[in-house]
């Protein structure tokens, strides 16, 4: 069985960290970051707000992601290999893949492939709170939280929800441990089911 979860949502709302955790307590479990496809620097556009749009789905080679997981989807065991995950006993016909990012659910392609789709929410003022304490390879110029970033998230959720994209909002400050374990039961009810 293949097994497709979606782990997207908010800028610092904990999408890594849940992705980490069900990576470890999930069958032959393989992980594709949507922020491994970000194109370089000299690609992203400066939008009208004065900002570099690294937060806008057109800073990412989607083709490239798509790609890859279709390279999964024709033979996870070999993807597993490639990407030095060892199968676990009794459980060689379950493959989970998981998609970890803020703009999962914005191109269109990837919608149909989804088994389980999750979205990770905190309020403005937390999210702002960690987005500051973050360091990031690009540094964050004044203003690009409240200039750009939270503009921009806002309009793809609300871009997600006008076209009916079917997920399980999931509250970013609730403990990790809550959040983890509200997840990984959903996830194995679903492939108990199936």
């Amino acid at each position: 069985m293949k097994f497709i979860v979606g782990i997207g949502g908010v800028t610092n709302g904990g999408k890594t960290t849940l992705t980490r955790q069900l990576q470890k307590a999930l069958p032959n479990c393989c992980v594709v970051h949507q922020d491994d496809f970000f194109k370089p620097q000299d690609q992203i556009a400066v939008g009208e707000d004065g900002f570099k749009q690294w937060d806008a789905l057109e800073s990412l080679d989607m083709e490239a992601m798509l790609s890859t997981v279709r390279a999964w989807l024709r033979s996870p065991q070999k993807f597993a290999r490639a990407h030095v995950v060892s199968a676990q006993p009794g459980t060689s016909d379950t493959y989970v893949l998981l998609l970890e990012g803020f703009l999962l659910y914005s191109y269109k392609p990837l919608l149909e492939l989804y088994s389980r789709r999750y979205f990770l929410t905190v309020p403005y003022e937390e999210c702002k709170r960690r987005r500051s304490t973050r360091s990031y390879t690009v540094p964050d110029p004044p203003g690009l939280f409240d200039g750009h970033v939270w503009p921009m998230y806002q309009k793809y959720k609300r871009e997600m929800e006008a076209d009916g994209v079917d997920v399980v909002h999931l509250d970013g400050t609730k403990s990790r441990e809550d959040l983890f374990l509200q997840v990984l039961g959903d996830i194995q009810n679903s492939l108990n089911c199936s």
